[in-house]
Order: structure tokens, then C-alpha cells, then sequence
């Protein structure tokens, strides 16, 4: 046996602690640490829920100071949003992620920490938090903080992140820049995970790289008990405007600022191509933030980013341009979008309508029987846009209760996460690890999840507890 041999077998496993995205789809952190080294993998915050929300003001479990790297997947928030506030907390490690990630991270946490301060203000402004003054979860200055601390990594390539831990990223075709990542720890044990896989059927992205392996692998199941009919939702959702326009009324599209907006915009000029939607109609996009990663989208295609679609490089930013097509960025310009009337489709972040412009937009829609609300991919529990999908008559919002008489549409075919046979499609072909943990979706969905896994390839899945440290071997 060589001294190298020797040595690997003198240390000790990794540790794995689910420290979120367990039990919900919002919160990712997965924690992995070695005799020298701790790795975190995703970053997020809580959202949804006022329980949830709150795990967001908990100090984090270990020493910030002590946690050598992290590894982000994504850039959407439940996945990076938590950073500033690590940093905040003493965290000065590198972050690693792919450049469009590096990119849109940047849009997302600048974003974020301008809610928390304007959050704080109100609060502090009408009284209405426990904590006097109120303060904000973090500001500005900690993103500038985070920013400096990211490296990008080229997928494919292998990269030191850590003391003999090395990192490889995978395109996974969730959003523009996402990657599933495989570490291999000082053992030579490998864990991967999914982050948040796209489908093959995304209308922009490439399908995930498939997986290759892993001694332990944290797999998300945000629709580990569903199946997406991607004809069926266009449908759908064509006939919802449909419905619509010709009740004299407006369509009101929360959507993520991140890849969903895009999404939208896609269909949106298809059905502007072919007719289905009247060049009568004007469409909005009103969100400072989907209109910047709206930006980075238009450059990857200029770039023909090897992530994006051939068809889609070739064809250029017009697939993503449903002409007439405007863009408010200022307030101003959002407060005239207010004031339309008639038939039209205004896109607004956030997707879950959890804060943002969408709220004024709904605020105003929502008592009109005219009008449609169309909820596209999935809404988190204790989020107004699961409470619209669930069939609610009054949405609390702006300090009151706003009446529900508008149609609210489902389109759930239009997410941009993998379903149940999707997921499984990712996995065969791949040799088993010794454990599958189920991560990134409701209770229900990760149990279905759990079962097709087992019955269908025959391999060890668990979900976890929040909380629980497990070995990697």
C-alpha cells in the first residue's frame, strides 16, 4: 500500500448536515465537512411561510468564519439568496459557480438586499415589527462583500475549491447558468447534487448533462410526484389569453425574474408570430430585475453560449422580443403600466408573488372578473401565488385584503424543473450510489419520489430531517 493509500484511509469520512431544502423547495443548504475542510453546497434563502421566513434571522450553525468554500449551483434565490448574510456573519471563503451564474447572482442579491432595506423601513416606518428598530436581513455594502468573493469555474473542468476537494460543475439546464456539481472530498469519496434540474424540453436551454455517479447524491423532487404535459400547458395557456382578451380584460403573469420571465416572453413571441396574439395586445414587462437577467439571456445568445439551444442561438434575441414589447424600469414607467386597461399582458416578478411590482398589479386585477391571473410553474407553500392556485377569494396584500374575482390558470407545464420520469431519465444509466437523499421539494412530492426511485432502478433514496448529519462513503 503506497504512504498516498495509507494516508486516505487514516481520515475520516465526510460529514453531510441538511441545513435546508429539506421539506420544502426554498432554503438549499448541504453542508459537507472533512477532516480540513468545510464546503457548503447552495446558499438560499427561506421563503414562503412565516415559519420558514424566519429560519432566515437564525445564526448559522457553525462558525460562518470557519467555512472554507461554498458551491453555488444557481443563482435564484432559495439557492443563493442567504450569502450576504453569511458573509455578514464572518464568511470570507471563495464562492464558485459558472460565469452566467456569477453574473445573474449578482442581479438577484442586489435586488434582494434593496427589499430587505426598503422591508425594514416600512416596518420601522408603520410599526409593524417585534424588533425596534427593524433591520434589514442584510444591505448593499454585504452583497458588494459577497461579489468579490466569487470564482468562476468552467463546466467540465476540475477545480481545486478546498484543501484535496476538487469541484466539477455540469450544465443542468434549469436556468441560464445553472449546474449540477460533483465533489471529490479528501477520501476520494464523491457527493453530487442536482441543484435544480431543467427538463429536456426546455424551449431555451440544452437538456442537463446526464449524471455520471456518485458515492452520495442529493437530488431535488420540487415535482417528484408529477408529470408536466408541455402541449397540454401551451394550450392552456394560449387559451387563457384567448378567454381573456376577448372579455375586454388584462393578463397578469407573476413570473421569476430569472429564466421564467424569459420562458414567458418565449411563448409570448410564438404566439405573436402566429397570430394568436393581436399585435393589438401590448405586453410588459415590469420588473427592473427580469429586464437585467433579461440582458445576460441576450448576451448568451450573441455569445452562442454552448448551454443554449442551437435553434434558439441561431434565431437571436427575437425569440425572446414578443413585439410590441415594453420595458418599465422606473417607477414611473411601472405606475403607468398601472393604469392600463383593456386587453393586454403585464409579467411582473416576483413568481410566487411574494413582494415586488406584481403586487400593485394584482392588487388591481384581482377584483375584476374581466381579468386572468396565470400562474406559471410552481408556487411554495404559505406564497399567494400557491394561495391563488389553491382556489383562495382574498389575498392579504398592501397592508389589507384584496377581493379574488379574476380567473386564476395553473400552467405548471411551463416550469423549468424536471418532473418525476424526468428526474428518473437523469439518473438511469448512471451507476448507483450507496444513497440517493431526496432534497428541494414537499414532504409528498419527495416521498412519491422516493418510491419511483426504489421501485423503478432499485437504489437506496431517503428523505432526510432537517438537521441530520449523515456520512458521505
Amino acid at each position: 500500500m503506497t504512504d498516498t493509500s495509507q494516508a486516505a484511509t487514516r481520515l475520516r469520512p465526510g460529514l453531510l448536515s441538511f441545513l435546508g431544502g429539506v421539506g420544502t423547495v426554498t432554503g438549499s443548504k448541504f453542508m459537507i465537512e472533512t477532516d480540513h475542510v468545510r464546503v457548503l453546497v447552495d446558499c438560499g434563502l427561506f421563503q414562503g411561510m412565516a415559519d420558514l421566513r424566519r429560519l432566515n434571522w437564525r445564526r448559522f450553525p457553525v462558525d460562518a468564519s470557519a467555512v472554507h468554500a461554498v458551491v453555488l449551483t444557481h443563482a435564484h434565490l432559495d439557492h443563493c439568496g442567504y450569502l450576504p448574510r453569511l458573509v455578514r456573519q464572518g464568511f470570507h471563503g471563495d464562492v464558485f459557480c459558472s460565469a452566467n451564474t456569477s453574473r445573474l447572482a449578482e442581479i438577484v442579491l442586489r435586488d434582494s438586499a434593496r427589499l430587505q432595506v426598503e422591508q425594514a423601513d416600512h416596518c420601522n416606518r408603520y410599526g409593524h415589527s417585534k424588533h425596534h428598530p427593524a433591520e434589514p436581513l442584510y444591505d448593499e455594502m454585504d452583497v458588494d462583500r459577497t461579489m468579490r468573493l466569487f470564482r468562476t469555474v468552467e463546466p467540465g473542468e476540475q477545480t481545486e475549491v478546498a484543501r484535496d476537494t476538487r469541484l466539477t460543475l455540469h450544465h443542468a439546464g434549469h436556468i441560464l447558468g445553472s449546474t449540477w456539481a460533483l465533489l471529490t472530498l479528501e477520501d476520494g469519496h464523491t457527493l453530487a447534487s442536482s441543484g435544480d434540474l431543467g427538463r429536456p424540453v426546455h424551449p431555451l436551454l440544452r437538456p442537463p448533462e446526464p449524471f455520471t455517479g456518485a458515492d452520495v447524491l442529493l437530488l431535488e423532487s420540487t415535482y417528484g410526484d408529477r408529470r408536466h404535459d408541455t402541449d397540454s400547458s401551451r394550450a392552456v395557456f394560449r387559451e387563457a389569453l384567448s378567454r381573456t382578451f376577448a372579455r375586454g380584460g388584462t393578463v397578469v403573469i407573476p413570473a421569476f425574474a430569472v429564466d421564467r420571465t424569459e420562458v414567458v416572453l418565449h411563448e409570448l413571441a410564438g404566439l405573436r408570430r402566429a397570430g394568436e396574439l393581436p399585435p393589438t395586445v401590448p405586453v410588459y414587462v415590469d420588473s427592473p430585475m427580469a429586464l437585467a437577467a433579461l440582458h445576460v439571456y441576450e448576451d448568451a445568445l450573441a455569445a452562442r453560449a454552448p448551454e443554449i439551444r442551437p435553434e434558439v442561438v441561431d434565431a437571436g434575441a427575437s425569440v425572446l422580443d414578443p413585439a410590441p414589447f415594453s420595458a418599465a424600469r422606473s417607477v414611473a414607467e411601472s405606475m403607468a403600466v398601472q393604469e392600463v386597461t383593456g386587453p393586454a399582458v403585464i409579467v411582473s416578478a416576483s413568481g410566487m408573488a411574494t413582494g415586488g411590482r406584481i403586487l400593485r398589479h394584482l392588487a388591481r386585477v384581482l377584483p375584476g372578473s374581466r381579468n386572468t391571473v396565470v400562474v406559471v410553474g410552481f408556487a411554495a407553500r404559505g406564497t399567494r401565488a400557491r394561495d391563488l392556485v389553491d382556489g383562495a377569494r382574498t389575498l392579504k396584500m398592501l397592508g389589507g385584503y384584496v377581493p379574488v374575482r379574476a380567473e386564476v390558470v395553473s400552467v405548471p407545464g411551463l416550469s423549468a424543473h424536471g418532473d418525476a420520469a424526468e428526474l428518473l431519465g437523469w439518473l438511469r444509466g448512471a451507476p448507483a450510489p450507496s444513497v440517493t437523499y431526496l432534497v428541494h421539494g414537499e414532504p409528498e412530492s419527495a416521498a412519491v419520489l422516493r418510491t419511483r426511485i426504489e421501485r423503478s432502478l432499485r437504489w437506496t433514496a431517503v428523505v432526510p430531517r432537517s438537521g441530520e448529519r449523515v456520512l458521505v462513503r
